[in-house]
């Protein structure tokens, strides 16, 4: 097990990780998540002793990183932001340089670059210097190196990035095996990615973690309504009365003018879904209002991260409300123009 305690760093008056804590374990794949300048980076290089720690502690399998480096590193394998690789060496070069830092014994060093190499798709370029590789090979050769010697624990930022979608899915693929024999910590933009991944997500913003849990449970905790969708043509403050009313809904968090008396609501629901929605289109088709469309929406990872990252911030379903009621306003006046006008 990995464990990370009151992890705290500081650049300057600048604090980037503020007193963090949680535990990876053993064949366990924990997806990193945070918008950009959150502290993911800073905080996998303090994991993965890169980067000195304003204060805290880091036990990698039952040594601390900051007490015990190179016991602690033996069973890390650390593929950055930014691929560790030297340009001007041969791929196969590098590696045997990367396998001797790691004192991979002579005897098992050819056999195990070679299985790397495999791995990872690169043994085609295997004399190739690594300044004339694509970002996308660039991005695979130091992954190799992050594998050298089977480490226990592997720390992957952003394993994907300048990957073609066939090389996305592969290293995806190759993630998901690495599970069982290692454990993972990998960060990455790509949510399907991580939602395909991972067992369990931390999400980080401004240094502070917002959750920790799986990527279910958090669906459920932070997300569990759903939302329904609904384009009609006809009346827009009677079909507001009329979606308002029906037990199940919660509120209406906006609503889109698309045309002429066309407009789409979107309502945030709770119970039943598909009984919700079938109550609100007979009410609707029974007041003579049009349905072009109807739908009911999950909550899902994205949405789960966009609510995490700005709680405590204005916004969310309260403002979208509060637009709706505007709008509202301004549509019934000007419902009421047009009868005077008749």
């Amino acid at each position: 097990m990995i464990t990370i305690e009151n992890l705290t760093k500081y650049y300057g008056n600048n604090r980037a990780v503020n007193n963090i804590s949680f535990t990876i374990n053993d064949n366990e794949i924990l997806g990193f998540l945070g918008p950009n300048g959150a502290g993911k980076s800073t905080t996998m290089n303090m994991i993965a002793g890169y980067l000195p720690m304003t204060a805290g502690k880091v036990t990698i399998f039952g040594s601390d990183v900051s007490k015990e480096p190179v016991k602690a590193k033996k069973n890390l394998g650390y593929l950055p932001e930014i691929p560790p690789v030297y340009p001007d060496m041969r791929v196969r070069e590098y590696l045997s340089f990367c396998a001797g830092l790691k004192r991979i014994p002579i005897t098992k060093k050819s056999k195990e670059i070679a299985r790397v190499m495999e791995l990872l798709k690169i043994t085609d370029v295997k004399d190739k210097l690594i300044k004339n590789l694509s970002k996308g090979y660039k991005q695979r050769v130091g992954f190799a190196q992050a594998l050298l010697g089977n480490p226990k624990f592997l720390i992957l930022d952003e394993p994907t990035v300048g990957l073609d979608p066939k090389q996305v899915a592969e290293v995806r693929s190759l993630i998901k095996d690495l599970k069982k024999e290692h454990t993972v910590i990998f960060s990455s933009h790509i949510l399907s990615e991580v939602s395909a991944v991972c067992d369990r997500v931390v999400i980080i913003n401004k240094g502070d973690i917002k959750a920790i849990d799986t990527i279910e449970n958090l669906e459920k905790q932070t997300g569990g309504s759903l939302t329904l969708h609904i384009r009609i043509k006809g009346s827009r403050t009677t079909a507001a009365e009329l979606i308002s009313k029906n037990e199940g809904v919660k509120e209406i968090a906006k609503t889109n003018a698309e045309g002429d008396d066309t407009y789409e609501f979107i309502a945030e629901i709770e119970g039943d879904g598909d009984v919700v929605k079938n109550n609100i289109m007979r009410d609707l088709l029974n007041n003579n209002i049009q349905i072009s469309d109807i739908f009911t929406e999950k909550p899902d990872l994205e949405s789960v991260f966009v609510k995490l990252i700005n709680s405590g911030t204005s916004g969310g379903m309260k403002e979208l409300f509060n637009e709706y009621r505007d709008d509202m306003v301004a549509a019934q006046a000007e419902e009421l123009k047009k009868e005077g006008n008749e």
